[in-house]
């Protein structure tokens, strides 16, 4: 079973950088792609990153692209999100999810319970 916790978020000023975690506590997280949603007050959750399950293949929403970068390490059981030169924009509980497939934005199985991210102008 696949059970996902988020840590990393926090307050940081514009164009500062954070680096989310998100550690899985079962025994078959090398066999999941790995993704990152987000979501703002008052917006739906959308898609952020997804990373495949040998970490050869990774997928961004363009909103992110060239800053953010999603990485994993099977050994540890966990996945990463860099996230670099943030903005205001970017504030929002960020959520890592699974799902027993390829690279997608959507259609993921687990769900952490999130980590909040807040960047100050």
């Amino acid at each position: 079973q696949v059970q996902l916790v988020e840590s990393g978020g926090g307050l940081v000023q514009a164009g500062g950088s954070l680096r989310l975690s998100c550690a899985d506590s079962g025994r078959t997280f090398s066999m999941y792609t790995m993704g990152w949603f987000r979501q703002a007050p008052g917006k739906e959750r959308e898609f952020v990153a997804a990373i495949s399950w040998s970490g050869g293949t990774t997928y961004y929403a363009d909103s992110v692209k060239g800053r953010f970068t999603i990485s994993r390490d099977n050994a540890k059981n966990t996945v990463y999100l860099q996230m670099n030169s943030l903005k205001p924009e970017d504030t929002a509980v960020y959520y890592c999810a699974a799902r027993a497939g390829g690279v997608a934005h959507d259609a993921y199985d687990y769900w952490g319970q999130g980590t909040q991210v807040t960047v100050s102008s």
